[in-house]
């Protein structure tokens, strides 16, 4: 697998995608080829076929709620402007002035009802209309510009599902919730944990990291990297334990793997996919207080699905959610080039839960996830050191996706039964087994999108 004869080539005409996947998993055998991490052309037709051709997560509700509320985004590499109109309708426009181009809106969030360019303060208010020439009296244009449109370019799909805000820039995608599919199960879970609803915590934190998108991707759905990249953390938490003793109040990792406890995985339709693992203490969780009630309101299954398993959920491309033994994270993240990454990190909260409650989800989001924390920075390192690593050309082909493949079924299994939801694989086994089969739903989407987007751009003649 790794001679130089079996290494794809990338050329000017049509490219053949399906030499970057290896798919053969009646035989056992899944791997990735290590270009896909590291090869710029294959990077621009991503950014075109992938990201500026496909639902992608732009924000949610929670930051943007009231008339005249904005949001800065992309869409790819295309600069967006999210906004509520007066009326409070949802909105998104290319944040592009129809002038020169300029950004129309440089801030990333915020309430305006009328946004002006700072080149030559064309303005344009929260429904995108051009309502504001600079000059327009005296400037002597011509009957053919006064006929002309001027305002905001609208972003041909928008969507919303459970507050999650979604946009494509083409106008052919298949519908959103179609897109969503089973995981809307996983948003609903996400969503329905508080009786009014879920938002992000007001700011964020923002990094970059020198390594492919498709490694954060990977690592929120990746368990067999815990006690390993994390071990810090999980020296830290059993000091901790042996200090505080019985007063000790937050996740004992350690313990973790010490229990027979479950994991287990789905594949999902359209690049989706969920990791999911017992909790052995869900009394540590900010909901147990609430257990008696959620249950009444949810029902037994799924208030179980809330506090006795975490989850970690990735939309593909651009989106994850974590809600796990060291609570909720949302996650969104933007390519900037084949080896540069960025992320931008919210705490994930119930609305109006209680103050203690809220403290400890904070102290422990603030403890694991966020930038300084104990947890980001072993992400990032591994990140960096694996793209540093995926330079070495003369290895063609990564052979770290087929974990779990003996334990893998297509379809659903009993997991997937209880919550009735149809994926396309499943996997279920002790938490060390830790599979890697999930990812396939990554790469599979990744290869669909990648070949549909070149066969549209055969057909336009884009490409010969």
């Amino acid at each position: 697998m790794n001679s130089p004869a079996q290494r794809p080539a990338v050329a000017a005409g049509p490219v053949d995608f399906d030499r970057y996947i290896d798919d053969r998993i009646d035989e056992g055998v899944f791997a990735v080829h290590r270009d896909i991490f590291r090869d710029e052309f294959l990077f621009e037709l991503e950014m075109k076929y992938i990201f500026e051709s496909n639902w992608v997560f732009l924000c949610h509700t929670s930051q943007i709620s009231r008339p005249h509320d904005f949001y800065t985004t992309h869409i790819g590499r295309q600069p967006v402007l999210v906004t509520r109109n007066a009326a409070g309708e949802l909105k998104a426009f290319l944040n592009t002035c129809t002038h020169k181009g300029s950004l129309v809106c440089l801030t990333r969030a915020g309430n305006r009802k009328f946004h002006s360019c700072t080149y030559h303060g064309w303005t344009f208010d929260s429904a995108g209309r051009c309502v504001s020439i600079k000059d327009h009296a005296d400037a002597a244009y011509t009957p053919a510009f006064e006929a002309d449109g001027h305002d905001l370019q609208a972003v041909p799909k928008l969507g919303e599902y459970r507050g999650w805000i979604f946009a494509s820039l083409n106008p052919d995608v298949l519908p959103l919730e179609e897109h969503l599919g089973d995981a809307r199960v996983f948003i609903d879970l996400l969503v329905e944990q508080a009786p009014d609803g879920m938002e992000l915590v007001r700011g964020n934190a923002s990094y970059t990291f020198p390594g492919n998108w498709k490694l954060q991707v990977e690592n929120c759905l990746d368990g067999y990297h815990l006690n390993i990249a994390h071990k810090g953390f999980i020296e830290i938490t059993r000091r901790r334990i042996e200090r505080a003793g019985a007063a000790y109040k937050g996740p004992d990792i350690e313990a973790m793997f010490g229990v027979n406890l479950k994991t287990g995985s789905f594949g999902l339709k359209n690049g989706h996919a969920l990791f999911f693992t017992e909790n052995p203490a869900p009394e540590f969780r900010p909901l147990w207080p609430q257990r008696e009630q959620i249950a009444a309101r949810l029902g037994a299954g799924r208030a179980k699905w809330l506090l006795q398993y975490g989850r970690n959920l990735t939309i593909f491309p651009n989106v994850q959610c974590t809600d796990n033994a060291v609570i909720g994270q949302f996650r969104v993240l933007r390519p900037l080039g084949t080896a540069l990454t960025e992320m931008e990190i919210y705490c994930w909260v119930p609305v109006g839960e209680p103050a203690a409650a809220r403290r400890q989800r904070l102290r422990q989001y603030e403890d694991f996830f966020n930038i300084s924390s104990t947890g980001t920075p072993d992400d990032v390192g591994a990140y960096r050191n694996c793209q540093q690593g995926l330079q070495a050309r003369a290895v063609d082909w990564l052979h770290g996706h087929g974990r779990g493949m003996g334990a893998m079924v297509r379809g659903g299994n009993e997991y997937a039964r209880e919550l009735g939801i149809e994926p396309e694989t499943s996997s279920a086994g002790p938490l060390n087994m830790s599979d890697e089969t999930l990812f396939h739903a990554n790469y599979r989407q990744w290869l669909r999108l990648m070949k549909d987007g070149q066969r549209r751009a055969l057909a336009t003649g884009e490409i010969g």
